[in-house]
């Protein structure tokens, strides 16, 4: 499942790509340490999964599937990043064929994600493989003002 610094490696490239890119500050890297690290107490291989991109012994990216409420509002897509070293290179494609097979080897009926208006180029790669916007609104729970957005795919 995963390696020794996965959590802190994980929290970090979000820390750093959301502060660069968007100015979100601590309240938004402690939210995905909190969360990250819950998602691994209770992760369990039969409904879940982590999954990293790793380059020079150095994990660069990881997509998680949360089966906990699988059966009933679907498997969520979590803590979706890539580094700088391997973003646009086809390392997220890869990640997220892995995700999706995983559901539908599990038949989840579908997948949902939580994003933000904005991510263009991410939202561009969840609409290449069938995800598509089911709701949007003005979110403050992401430590600043955001449109959040929720996509899903159907299997």
């Amino acid at each position: 499942m995963t390696k020794t610094g996965i959590i802190g490696r994980v929290v970090e490239l979000h820390g750093s790509y959301y502060y660069q890119n968007w100015d979100f500050g601590v309240f938004f890297e402690s939210k995905i340490a909190r969360e990250l690290a819950e998602f691994i107490d209770r992760y369990d291989e039969n409904r879940d999964g982590f999954w990293n991109a790793v380059s020079n012994s150095r994990i660069e990216g990881s997509i998680t599937i949360d089966g906990i409420d699988a059966e009933s509002k679907g498997a969520h897509l979590r803590w979706f990043i890539m580094s700088g070293v391997l973003r646009g290179k086809g390392t997220g494609g890869k990640l997220m064929e892995k995700a999706i097979t995983f559901c539908q080897q599990k038949r989840y009926p579908k997948i949902y994600l939580w994003t933000f208006r904005g991510l263009n180029a991410a939202r561009h790669l969840y609409e290449k493989f069938g995800f598509t916007l089911v709701s949007e609104h003005e979110d403050e729970g992401w430590g600043t003002k955001v449109y959040a957005q929720k996509f899903e795919l159907l299997l």
